[in-house]
C-alpha cells in the first residue's frame, strides 16, 4: 500500500513541519513572561483571546504547532489535509501582520523593521496552499 504523501511532496512538508514542531516544542516550556508577551501580542489582534490565562494560551498554541509540525512530517497525512491545516495557521499570523500597529510601513504592506518577523510567515501560506493544489492535482490524476 502506498502512502498518501508522493516523494516530491516531502521536501517542502518536511522544512515546514520541522519549523513549526520546534517552535511547538519551544514554546511548551514558555516561562511566564514570554507566555504573557504572546498573550498580549495575540489578544491585540483576536480579542477573543482574552478569555484565556496566558499560560493556557501557550499551552494550546504549543500543541497546536506540535500537531501541525508532526502532520506535516507524517507521510500519512495526505498533503491536501496538511497543507489546509498550514494555509489556516498561516492566515492567523498573517492577520496579525496586518491588524497590529507598528508592523507595518504607513500606507503600505510592506514591513517596518518591528514587523519583518511577522511578514515572513507568508512563506508558510505560500506552502499550505501549493500542499493543498498538489494534493488535490494527485486526486484528480
Amino acid at each position: 500500500m502506498a502512502l498518501p504523501t508522493p516523494f516530491e511532496h516531502l521536501p517542502l512538508r518536511l522544512a515546514t513541519g520541522a519549523y513549526i514542531l520546534n517552535a511547538g516544542i519551544t514554546k511548551s516550556s514558555a516561562d511566564s513572561e514570554t507566555a504573557s508577551g504572546l498573550h498580549q501580542m495575540a489578544t491585540g489582534t483576536y480579542p477573543f483571546l482574552g478569555k484565556l490565562t496566558p499560560e493556557r494560551f501557550v499551552k494550546l498554541l504549543s500543541t497546536a504547532e506540535i500537531a501541525l509540525g508532526s502532520a506535516l512530517v507524517a507521510p500519512v497525512v495526505p498533503s491536501r489535509l496538511a497543507g489546509a491545516g498550514l494555509a489556516s495557521f498561516a492566515t492567523g499570523l498573517l492577520g496579525m501582520y496586518l491588524k497590529t500597529p507598528g508592523m507595518r510601513n504607513p500606507g503600505s504592506l510592506r514591513p517596518s523593521q518591528q514587523g519583518t518577523a511577522l511578514s515572513k510567515d507568508v512563506w508558510l501560506l505560500g506552502a499550505g496552499l501549493t500542499l493543498m493544489a498538489l494534493g488535490r492535482r494527485r486526486r484528480r490524476d
